[in-house]
C-alpha cells in the first residue's frame, strides 16, 4: 500500500515475526502501522467458549490494525502469523507525519479503510441472515469481484482454506466442506488438487 522505500524513508523498522507468533493483543494500545513485506497475518478474536472468530487475513504489501491509531482507542482483536512473515513497522507519530507530507498516500489509506468497512457490512449481513452456501459463495464472491476484481469462470483461486472461511463466516468447518462440493455440483466453483476457484 504504501511504497516500502517511502517508509523506510520515515524511520519504518523491519521485524521479523514466526507462524503462530502474536504481534499484537486485543486491548493493547495502537502504536505503530504494519504493512506485511512477506507472510500473512489474521485478525482474530475468541468467544466466551473459545471458538475462534477471524476478523480478516492480510497478505504482502497490505496493512492491518490501523483504526486504532487514528481514532485513539484499543485494539479490537489479536493479530496473528500465520506463516513466518516479515513486516514493516512505523511509529504512530511518523506515519501522521508521511501521510502529512503524501496526501496522495492519505487517500490510499482512507480508500482502503474504506473498503474493510464495505466487506465488514457484507459479512455482518452474510451472518445474520443467510443460508451457508449464500454466505460461502458471497464471501468468494466479494474476494474474486471486489479486492481483486478478477473477471471469468474460475478464474480466482480461493486463498482462504475451508477452516479460516469457516471461522470468518462463523460456521463450522464440515458446513463449510459440504457446501463447497455442493456449489461444486452446481458448477459455481470447481476443485482441483484441493484448491477451491471460483
Amino acid at each position: 500500500m504504501i511504497p516500502e522505500e517511502l517508509l523506510l524513508k520515515y524511520h519504518a523498522e523491519t521485524k521479523s515475526f514466526q507462524k503462530d507468533e502474536i504481534i499484537f493483543s486485543e486491548k493493547q494500545t495502537a502504536h505503530y502501522y504494519y504493512q506485511i513485506v512477506s507472510g500473512a497475518v489474521k485478525m482474530n478474536n475468541f468467544n466466551d467458549d473459545g471458538k475462534e472468530f477471524i476478523q480478516g487475513i492480510f497478505y504482502k504489501n497490505q496493512s492491518f490494525g490501523e483504526p486504532p491509531l487514528f481514532i485513539d482507542v484499543k485494539y479490537p482483536a489479536n493479530a496473528v502469523a500465520i506463516s513466518d512473515s516479515t513486516i514493516l513497522t512505523l511509529a504512530k507519530s511518523d506515519l501522521f507525519k508521511l501521510l502529512q507530507d503524501n496526501p496522495e498516500i492519505h487517500l490510499k489509506i482512507t480508500q482502503s479503510l474504506a473498503k474493510r468497512l464495505y466487506y465488514k457490512a457484507i459479512i455482518a449481513s452474510e451472518i445474520s441472515s443467510q443460508e451457508p452456501a449464500h454466505r460461502v459463495l458471497r464471501f468468494i464472491d466479494y474476494l474474486k469481484y471486489d479486492v481483486h476484481k478478477i473477471q471469468g469462470k474460475y478464474s480466482f483461486k480461493v486463498a482462504y482454506t475451508r477452516q479460516q472461511i469457516a471461522d470468518i463466516l462463523g460456521l463450522r468447518v464440515e458446513t463449510v466442506i459440504r457446501v463447497i462440493k455442493s456449489l461444486e455440483k452446481k458448477g459455481d466453483v470447481k476443485i482441483s488438487k484441493r484448491k477451491v476457484y471460483r
